[in-house]
């Protein structure tokens, strides 16, 4: 594991303890305790360049991150190893269903405002190039693409006609759960894809990856724009298909190229479900 060649590099003649963090489904990530300091030490993960990752604008967006005080402290980056070492941030996980909460959503809301309001970041996210992109990949490197695509990708052009361009703001497109810690503050770690994109984009992921319904997504246009009109709503909702449907074939690529251990596929399987559903109850067929 590169994890030691690391700590040797970075950390030379250290008394140093390496623990290894569990839950990342991309990156191998740990615990690096050295002298009276703590850090975490991610490694990129096989191909992760396929997956739209560049490490070199990670490394800016979390120093962006840190910068606007949300993100850890950027302690080193080896881009030729795609190592990055950020301080530890001691805190605790916010659970999918504290997340529903108003003031946590109030919170979180303020946060991402925060960031999308911040400087530009290098690099561009688009959920719909990005989405075609992880197909074209898949189909190069073998993988069968899932009978749900199609159908998928004639929603997805729906909802690119009728939202049109739309202004790109500094966002993170990678919203999970696990990504949030509380500490007094929201702080949001793992800023891979971060990039100039769409801020309802950010929006809909959040709110998708937390199971959030009609009163969860008023909540939050209230809490980020001051109001919940009705055309808010429908782009929200709209985004969050887009969402379901880059995760979906982020897992279908991810189970042509990945060397972890993880059910790519299950995982496929349940966003493009969920997408299905949420695309019929917009009249998106």
């Amino acid at each position: 594991m590169d994890a030691y060649a690391a700590v040797e590099r970075l950390w030379p003649d250290r008394g140093v303890r390496v623990t290894p963090l569990s839950g990342g489904i991309t990156n191998h990530n740990f615990r690096v305790d050295v002298d009276d300091r703590t850090f975490v030490l991610r490694i990129g993960g096989a191909q992760t360049r396929l997956l739209g990752i560049d490490r070199a604008v990670e490394y800016q967006a979390s120093l962006r991150a840190a910068e606007v005080g949300l993100g850890p402290r950027v302690a080193a980056f080896v881009e030729d190893r795609a190592w990055l070492v950020t301080d530890f941030i001691e805190g605790r996980p916010i659970s999918v269903d504290e997340m529903r909460a108003p003031v946590v959503i109030e919170r979180v809301a303020r946060a991402l405002k925060r960031f999308h309001e911040a400087a530009p970041i290098p690099g561009r996210f688009d959920s719909f190039a990005v989405v075609e992109q992880y197909r074209r990949d898949a189909e190069e490197h073998g993988v069968v693409i899932p009978d749900a695509y199609p159908a998928a990708e004639r929603v997805a052009d729906r909802i690119r006609t009728e939202r049109g361009a739309q202004p790109e703001v500094p966002c993170h497109n990678d919203l999970l759960n696990a990504n949030f810690i509380d500490d007094g503050e929201i702080r949001i770690v793992d800023w891979e894809y971060a990039g100039m994109g769409d801020r309802f984009f950010d929006l809909a992921n959040f709110s998708v990856n937390h199971e959030f319904g009609e009163a969860e997504d008023t909540a939050l246009l209230v809490a980020y724009f001051g109001d919940a009109p009705s055309f808010r709503l429908r782009e929200l909702r709209m985004m969050k298909v887009m969402s379901d449907l880059r995760e979906a074939m982020w897992g279908v690529l991810q189970s042509g190229i990945s060397e972890l251990d993880f059910d790519f596929k299950g995982y496929a399987t349940k966003h493009f479900e969920r997408l299905s559903a949420n695309a019929a109850a917009l009249r998106i067929e």
